[in-house]
């Protein structure tokens, strides 16, 4: 069952303590790599009823009212880590921050702020999982650049198996 709500995207339950999060932005190729894998866990029908899906694109700190109440989350970007396109990225805990310390793209500063501003009204997510691979193209396109296209099989697959695990 699809449900769109603005401009937001979200497949699955209204609310759930369980969320696979995709950001990025669309228009900037391999940018967009977690709105593609959200995509494409959509259209697997691979997830339980108890996991949200969300496509936030770029609305970064807009995602406030969307995560209040998510115990569990898998964001799910395009992740600057200088290693070669294609590398795949799995961060937890302090890695994070990390993370977070090298934008790629303005929407990250958002969710930076978002999870903040969780934790500062009392309801921070619990656990949350950052998966991602490092980008080849930046350039203005609709399509993922041929490396991160072949890179949303092993990540779907990764994906499915966490999400297992909870």
């Amino acid at each position: 069952m699809r449900k769109n709500l603005s401009i937001i995207g979200i497949w699955g339950n209204d609310m759930t303590e369980n969320m696979v999060l995709g950001v990025g932005n669309i228009l900037l190729s391999d940018e967009g790599f977690g709105v593609r894998v959200v995509e494409e866990l959509q259209r697997s029908g691979k997830v339980a009823a108890h996991i949200q899906v969300v496509d936030g694109g770029t609305l970064g700190f807009g995602l406030l009212q969307y995560l209040d109440g998510v115990k569990r989350l898998l964001l799910i970007d395009a992740i600057e880590g200088d290693r070669e396109p294609g590398t795949l990225y799995e961060l937890r805990g302090a890695k994070i921050q990390e993370y977070f310390q090298t934008k790629l793209s303005v929407h990250q500063l958002g969710m930076q702020e978002v999870l903040a501003a969780l934790g500062l009204l009392g309801r921070p997510i619990e656990d949350v999982i950052v998966l991602g691979v490092q980008p080849q193209s930046l350039e203005v396109g609709l399509e993922l650049s041929p490396l991160v296209q072949s890179m949303l099989e092993p990540v779907l697959n990764r994906v499915l198996a966490l999400l297992g695990e909870w």
